[in-house]
């Protein structure tokens, strides 16, 4: 019974995958153009989430400092989860806006230039902090990317015409965050491809 269960993860895992491949290549190959144009003009890309989102926004950053599967120039990228003094310092009531869903806002106000690319990762697309820190990027011309699932919610009305919104079509949280992992990996894979060039990666 158990056994029966863990294969179904991976049958329903897949089956999300090959049915969302043609829905989302399009979106992603746009954020990969607006990750290109940042980096490539000298921006940086500031990424951000909540709970194991903003550990995949910490490993997209990382993929674009320390490199994705070749080696290649580091590309300027920073996840806004990594400073837990400032992410705490609401809670403290330290600054005069300790407001806790400013603190994604805060950063980008403070660390975002017009060219840089705001990618924000969001199963429901309702978080109260990355609504913030999406206007607070419009507010300094920066391009958002949102990946969410279902309909995208309050985000997704947020955004511009130069903007990308990459929607996983599912309602499990797990499922969008197992698609999400692929997403910022065809990311990584497509801002190389188009800096280095097509190459097969060796196994």
């Amino acid at each position: 019974m158990l056994e029966q269960r863990i294969q179904q993860h991976f049958i329903d895992s897949a089956d999300l995958k090959y049915q969302a491949a043609q829905a989302l290549s399009h979106p992603i190959a746009a954020a990969v153009q607006a990750v290109l144009a940042c980096v490539t003009s000298g921006g940086k890309v500031l990424a951000c989430g909540n709970g194991p989102s903003a550990a995949e926004a910490q490993q997209f950053a990382a993929f674009c400092v320390a490199g994705f599967e070749r080696e290649r120039p580091e590309l300027a990228a920073l996840a806004l989860s990594s400073d837990s003094t400032l992410l705490t310092s609401a809670a403290a009531g330290a600054g005069v806006a300790s407001d806790a869903a400013q603190q994604f806002a805060r950063q980008v106000r403070a660390l975002g230039q017009a060219g840089d690319v705001l990618l924000v990762l969001s199963v429901t697309g309702n978080d109260a902090n990355l609504i913030a820190a999406t206007e607070a990027a419009h507010e300094r011309d920066m391009t958002v990317v949102v990946l969410t699932g279902r309909t995208g919610g309050k985000l997704s009305v947020l955004l511009r015409e130069t903007d990308v919104l990459i929607s996983v079509p599912h309602d499990r949280a797990a499922r969008v965050r197992e698609v999400h992992a692929l997403v910022l990996h065809c990311l990584s894979d497509g801002v190389d491809a188009q800096l280095l060039g097509e190459q097969e990666i060796p196994l």
